[in-house]
């Protein structure tokens, strides 16, 4: 099945393990991942010549990157390989699946096929999973692998990535997560890999912090050392040194403190002190931004929390604001920023490249930056050098104009791999897996305190010729600890996957079970609001072979029965729904709606002490709900109790109703308008949203179901197709059989 590929001894090697266990192959970037994944995809199709085999990437770039190698090197018809990301609508995705043998998909759209039941896991014998190391927490590949390990007939997982990262913890989730049997490492010293990989050299540029720039700092860290003077007066710190007090300390203490008050902790005192660590945070950022970027990026940030006191209560805002320390900082900022002052790493950024461009006019440059604003001050100051034309690669949320869709992105990729432009400008963005065949130079403006984003910026360049890397740091700064953060922690990442793999305990790797529910055919059927993909319940239903139909509900969350509606509701965001007033036309619309509504409040917070709201007022609100409207409150401490709880009352109402039925037989119109937007919303493709237009615009439903298509499509959002149907079933003849 596969041409033009020459696979290496390594690769081969890698590939015997993969064929027999669910893998997890750390390979350096640009050794060939994909040729291995290539591999076992043509292995697994000619043992189970009628499944398929599935790959997910976290972006539509890096899928269609797979999908352009298995074109060029895989023997199948294009027409039998497809992609999915959320541009393709789930119907069409389900048309694709069918016909498809090779899917290439990002995993959030892929959740959404799965609970709705589109696309059949149990056909695929291969899963592949590149930048395995997001395998964590509540990430989409984790429901993605749990049910392909429980429903797949041949399952088989192979996780690829650059560098897991460091932590112990974080390897041995990826690995449970992702149903990991065993783990094929190489590094660039690896005898079997060495041969192939390029030569590079990584140079590390230093500079001084200027007089004018420490003049801030100084100022900055007195502003610190009065707040955690204060934080050891009342007990929260231990040492007031400035050394021994980083961030991740910083961010540590707030969640002890937070997890205090949602314990219900009541004590001024740390209010007080969890305000006092917003504060010191945000001056850590402002130090950062000094140290390691420049003024153009500091002032900007001082402009945004200035912005922010102006409209914010927020008492962290407005003390930094009233602190003698900081206002000093910011007004030295703002005359370096008028007398347009450059970091020293910036003015030796523009040498470096000058020089380049000189010695050869032909480099391809990236320069990797961690922050949007300073990244554009670096593209301006260095397309005013002759012969350099540089672009900005960022992520798409827009921010003053500079954000970019997949398709630009994509778009920006290909010009500079044509050569239409020589030097890249990259947040983290441009760090994760994107195939540029030749970039001579890589220059980090700033160490990063993460292995795994440092491998991923140095694997940019040395993928076909000898590589470079330039990484620019500020002596007796952050910068410098930084850099050994980064170096010990690569160390620790290969020593931690060497030990996971003669520890790796296979017994712990459950085994698939063919689920006795899988065969059952009165399976529960619960309708779900799709904006609840999030909260957990539904991913908990999936997994217990609830059938789950994705729609957009106007009256609850979930509809367990033809009669049953049920809203739930985070102990936090009922206590808000009170204060917004939201609750009490929630409350009136499950009554009106549903015969048998329930309200489910989910949590183990207090719910007297989430918000600063009187405890009588909640009281009240819950009496309401109770008795004045006749709906039962029932409170769960997680989602998987929530979960359990609607398929418990699905399950009864289902037995006692029926199990086939529709969304609209739940509705229990109250008045006659609610009547007549009920009918019209059952009308194929239409809802509430577009029964609400047809309504206003022919004013009676008998105008409606008499009006022809072309007067259907003079309704806003009423297009031919959706006219045709609703004609097609008015007019269409009734054929019992």
């Amino acid at each position: 099945m596969i041409k033009n590929f020459e696979p290496r001894l390594y690769q081969q090697t890698i590939l015997a393990t993969a064929a027999e266990k669910n893998t997890l192959v750390v390979l350096p970037t640009g050794m060939g991942k994909t040729n291995i994944f290539l591999m076992l995809a043509a292995q697994r199709l000619k043992q189970y010549p009628n499944s398929k085999v599935l790959f997910i990437g976290p972006t539509r770039p890096l899928i269609e990157q797979y999908f352009n190698v298995f074109k060029e090197h895989f023997e199948i018809d294009e027409n039998e390989m497809a992609i999915f990301t959320g541009m393709v609508s789930p119907e069409k995705r389900g048309e694709l699946w069918k016909k498809s043998k090779i899917i290439f998909s990002t995993p959030q759209g892929l959740e959404n096929d799965i609970i709705s039941n589109r696309i059949n896991l149990e056909e695929i014998c291969l899963l592949g999973v590149d930048e395995a190391h997001r395998a964590v927490g509540d990430y989409a590949y984790v429901f993605v692998a749990k049910q392909f390990m429980k429903l797949s007939q041949f399952p088989r997982i192979i996780a690829l990535t650059a560098s897991p990262g460091s932590d112990m913890e974080k390897i041995q989730e990826v690995c449970r997560n992702l149903f990991i049997e065993d783990i094929e490492v190489r590094t660039d010293d690896d005898p079997d890999v060495k041969p192939y990989v390029q030569e590079m050299q990584i140079d590390w540029v230093k500079v001084d912090l200027p007089k004018i720039f420490t003049d801030i700092q100084r100022l900055l860290l007195l502003f610190l050392r009065g707040r955690f003077e204060k934080l050891k007066k009342i007990g929260i710190l231990k040492r007031v040194e400035l050394k021994y007090v980083t961030k991740s300390d910083l961010l540590q203490l707030q969640a002890e403190l937070r997890s205090r008050i949602a314990q219900g902790e009541k004590d001024f005192v740390v209010w007080s002190a969890i305000s006092m660590l917003a504060e010191a945070m945000k001056i850590y950022h402002a130090l950062e931004l000094l140290e390691t970027q420049g003024i153009v990026a500091l002032h900007k940030y001082f402009e945004k929390l200035v912005s922010e006191s102006k409209v914010s209560k927020t008492k962290a805002i407005r003390s930094i604001m009233g602190d003698s320390n900081f206002k000093s900082a910011m007004i030295k900022a703002k005359i370096l920023f008028e007398e347009k002052v450059e970091h020293p790493k910036l003015i030796e950024l523009q040498k470096i490249v000058e020089n380049e461009i000189k010695e050869n006019s032909n480099i391809k440059v990236m320069v990797f930056n961690q922050y949007r604003d300073n990244a554009l001050d670096i593209i301006q100051k260095l397309n005013a050098i002759s012969n350099v034309k540089a672009n900005i690669f960022v992520g798409q949320q827009k921010k003053n104009d500079t954000g970019l869709s997949q398709k630009e992105q994509k778009q920006l990729l290909d010009d500079f791999r044509n050569g239409l432009f020589n030097l890249l400008v990259a947040t983290s963005i441009g760090e994760e897996g994107l195939d540029i065949p030749k970039v001579d130079l890589v220059v980090f403006y700033e160490p990063i305190p993460s292995a795994i984003r440092s491998i991923q910026r140095r694997g940019r360049t040395g993928r076909q010729d000898k590589g470079r890397v330039i990484i620019l740091m500020t002596k007796g700064t952050r910068d410098e600890a930084y850099r050994w953060v980064a170096h010990h922690k690569e160390k620790k990442m290969y020593r931690n996957l060497v030990n996971i793999r003669k520890k790796l305990n296979l017994s712990l790797i459950k085994k698939k079970e063919t689920s006795i529910a899988k065969f059952v055919e009165d399976k529960i059927k619960i309708y779900a609001d799709y904006r609840e993909k999030a909260s957990g319940v539904i991913k908990e239903l999936a997994e217990d072979n609830v059938i789950i139909n994705l729609e957009k509900l106007e009256y609850a969350d979930y509809v367990l029965s033809s009669r049953c509606g049920v809203e739930i509701k985070t102990v936090e965001d009922f206590v808000d729904s009170i204060i917004d007033g939201r609750l009490l036309q929630q409350i009136k619309n499950l009554r009106n709606n549903f015969e048998r509504p329930i309200i489910v409040i989910e949590g183990t917070n207090d719910i007297y002490g989430v918000r600063n709201v009187h405890h009588k007022s909640i009281l009240g609100m819950m009496a309401t709900i109770a008795v004045s409207y006749g709906i039962p409150i029932i409170q769960t401490r997680n989602f998987k109790e929530t979960a359990g709880l609607l398929q418990i009352i699905a399950r009864r109402e289902q037995e006692e109703t029926s199990r086939d039925f529709s969304l609209h037989a739940d509705r229990k119109p109250a008045t006659l308008k609610e009547q007549q937007e009920y009918v019209v919303s059952a009308l194929p493709g239409m809802g509430l949203g577009l029964a609400k237009p047809l309504l206003k615009h022919f004013r009676t439903i008998k105008n409606i179901v008499n009006a022809s298509v072309e007067e259907l499509k003079e309704v806003e959002k009423i297009g031919p197709q959706k006219a045709k149907m609703i004609k097609d079933v008015v007019e269409g003849e009734y054929k019992e059989n």
